[in-house]
């Protein structure tokens, strides 16, 4: 049978200290049978986004080293940044690398997410389950549980609704919670205004996220990012909403507002369908596909590059 592979997509609260960084970064670039595919540090955000793969065994373990070494470097009562946050160790995502890279399934992910769970609740950090992972219905959805911060969390700690899943009931001041959880996959992508004013980028998130009525699969916050207003968005769903059709939603609703889209990011891995997708829509070539992308061919047939090519 093929290994069950998992993504996992960890957010940690430090993008200015590049040592420390690093060090957090190491600890799963050390561990074993896993591999690291990306890092995206944001210095506004005061953010980095960690992206490595592995089976089960070997996921878990580098998790844990992660919020370890999360917990270690981030002293989260002296941070700041744009992007809301409870912990230092902030957002820990399981994602099944289904078929046909594997046989892992959402359930599979949702029980590794409560290993992982407990396992870093022993370190002595507070640990909420969320998305598919979730213990109760008002714990799904990463944004109510995230509410208000650090700050928030700690308000509503003492309430029997929000007691962590596992570790302690007392929020450390230096390392904060974790949420972990299982999702399918998602891409997080932001727009850029060519504007600063924070408001504008407030109200176009308002109009493109599903929770307002927008598109779906949609996830939005307006944010002040280098001077410059950012809608940032995660799509939950490609198959509903893909990248070019929240891009375009984004500048209908900034043109309104006076404003266009002058930049945007990715943050954290694409997969080649999503791709593919933006192509076909912008090149109004619905039939362009792997089959026409010469990289993909060599892989197919194995004869992709090695790290240390060219």
């Amino acid at each position: 049978m093929p290994p069950r592979l998992f993504e996992a997509v960890p957010n940690f609260s430090e993008g200015r200290d590049v040592g420390k960084i690093s060090r957090i970064a190491d600890s799963v670039r050390n561990s074993l049978d896993v591999r690291v595919l990306g890092l995206h540090t944001d210095p506004d955000h005061n953010r980095s986004v960690l992206t490595f793969v592995g089976e089960e065994a070997p996921i878990l373990r580098a998790s844990v080293a992660l919020a370890r070494a999360c917990a270690t470097e981030i002293d989260l009562a002296a941070q700041s940044g744009v992007h809301p946050r409870m912990g230092s160790l902030d957002v820990l995502p399981f994602v099944p690398l289904g078929q046909p890279l594997s046989d892992a399934t959402l359930e599979d992910a949702a029980s590794l997410a409560k290993r992982a769970g407990e396992a870093i609740g022993s370190l002595g950090l507070p640990v909420y389950l969320y998305g598919a992972a979730a213990s109760a219905p008002h714990r799904t959805h990463l944004a109510d549980v995230r509410r208000g911060g650090y700050e928030g969390l700690a308000a509503r700690i003492g309430d029997p609704m929000w007691r962590p899943d596992f570790g302690p009931e007392k929020l450390p001041a230096s390392s904060g919670a974790v949420a972990v959880g299982a999702r399918p996959f998602l891409v997080a992508f932001n727009a850029y205004l060519d504007t600063d004013d924070v408001e504008v980028a407030r109200a176009v998130a308002g109009e493109v996220r599903e929770r307002d009525g927008g598109l779906p699969g949609v996830k939005a916050l307006g944010l002040e990012v280098g001077g410059r207003a950012q809608v940032s968005m995660n799509l939950t769903d490609l198959g509903r909403t893909s990248i070019p059709v929240a891009l375009e939603a984004v500048r209908r609703s900034a043109g309104r507002h006076g404003a266009r889209v002058e930049s945007t990011e990715l943050v954290g891995l694409v997969p080649m369908t999503a791709v593919l997708e933006v192509a076909r829509y912008y090149l109004a070539l619905p039939e362009l596909g792997p089959e026409h992308v010469l990289e993909a061919g060599l892989w197919e047939r194995g004869h992709g590059t090695s790290e240390s090519g060219p």
